[in-house]
C-alpha cells in the first residue's frame, strides 16, 4: 500500500472531477494538446533544411540621421544579486 497504488489514484480522480467538473478538465485537457501539438509543429519548422539555390541575406545597416545620433540609446543588462559576507567585527 503505498502512494503508487490504483485504489489510490481512483480516490484522487474523483475528487478532482468533483472539484473542477468535466467540462473544465476536458478544455483544460484539450488545451493542453493543442499546446503540444503547437509546439511540435514549430519545432519541425525549425528543422527544415533550407533551400540551397537561395543566397543568404545581406543584412542592410541602419541609416543614422542627426535625429537618430542625439537620442538616448537602452542597455539591456541582468541584475544578480550579491552575497556580501556577515562581517562579525563591527
Amino acid at each position: 500500500m503505498g502512494i503508487f497504488d490504483w485504489k489510490h489514484w481512483i480516490v484522487i480522480l474523483v475528487v478532482v472531477v468533483l472539484v473542477f467538473g468535466t467540462k473544465k478538465l476536458k478544455n483544460l485537457g484539450t488545451d493542453v494538446g493543442e499546446s503540444i501539438k503547437g509546439f511540435k509543429k514549430a519545432m519541425n519548422d525549425d528543422e527544415k533544411p533550407a533551400d540551397p539555390n537561395a543566397t543568404p541575406a545581406q543584412p542592410v545597416p541602419p541609416v543614422q540621421t542627426q535625429a537618430s545620433v542625439n537620442q538616448p540609446h537602452t542597455i539591456d543588462v541582468q541584475a544578480q544579486k550579491v552575497e556580501e559576507p556577515i562581517r562579525k567585527d563591527v
